[in-house]
């Protein structure tokens, strides 16, 4: 079975009624309840400014959503596709203007998990792969994490702003078949260790591993799999010391 393209223009093809493929698109789910919840709740509440505001979004949001856990602030303009595959923990921030893109026909989604935070534009998206981000993670502004297998940021980890991190991204440029009609595949997931610290305008490519405590400079292209504790930097990223853990005197 081919795998479906989750393209934007795959959207008005066929013989299926445009409300239905715009809820398979946005919703994932066609029938028409949860269409009609899912537009209510994010019509009226998107764009409310003030406390009202993230009062609202904070009673409402659940209901669309998998998974929303105690005190969790939803800023203005967050967008949600394939929201039931989306699990967000407790003491969650997701900051104005957020993406957060569930969407698959296989894939579990995204999970938050407790006090991660995720700043302004960024945007989370599958297709059809998973994306988990630990306890603690903080996402920076205009970032952007794809998924077509699966992405794992480790807990207290830090990614400054503008930094791409893939799993997928791939497609093949031998074949005779145009590149916008293929579908990206990907080489394997992409894991970001525990405590580690990502620079300015990092990109982390498909397929690699980084290791806990790890620092990647500002405007690094991560290439190949870098171990535990180290700090690598430039394009692409080379190991260039070790990270040694500083004894506290008594």
């Amino acid at each position: 079975m081919q795998q479906q393209n989750f393209k934007v223009k795959e959207v008005g093809k066929g013989k299926v009624p445009r409300w239905k493929q715009y809820a398979e698109l946005m919703v994932g789910k066609t029938d028409l309840l949860s269409l009609l919840k899912y537009e209510i709740i994010t019509f009226f509440l998107i764009d409310l400014p003030g406390a009202l505001g993230l009062y609202l979004r904070s009673k409402f949001y659940p209901l669309i959503i998998g998974e929303v856990g105690s005190n969790v602030i939803f800023g203005r303009g967050v967008t949600f596709r394939h929201p039931h595959k989306i699990k967000i923990g407790k003491n969650v921030i997701i900051d104005d203007n957020c993406v957060l893109d569930g969407k698959g026909t296989s894939n579990s989604g995204i999970v938050i998990g407790d006090g991660a935070y995720i700043g302004r534009n960024t945007i989370i998206y599958c297709k059809n792969g998973d994306i988990n981000i630990q306890p603690r993670v903080n996402i920076g502004a205009n970032c952007q994490i794809y998924s077509k297998r699966e992405v794992e940021i480790g807990e207290g980890t830090m990614i400054a702003a503008y930094n791409c991190i893939l799993s997928g991204g791939r497609y093949d440029y031998r074949s005779e078949i145009p590149l916008a009609d293929q579908s990206s595949y990907s080489n394997g997931p992409t894991t970001i260790g525990k405590g580690c610290w990502l620079g300015l305008k990092a990109v982390v490519m498909d397929g690699i591993s980084i290791g806990d405590r790890t620092v990647i400079g500002a405007g690094a292209v991560v290439t190949k799999t870098l171990p535990d504790a180290v700090v690598a930097t430039g394009v692409p990223a080379q190991v260039k010391s070790q990270i040694r853990s500083e004894k506290v005197q008594a």
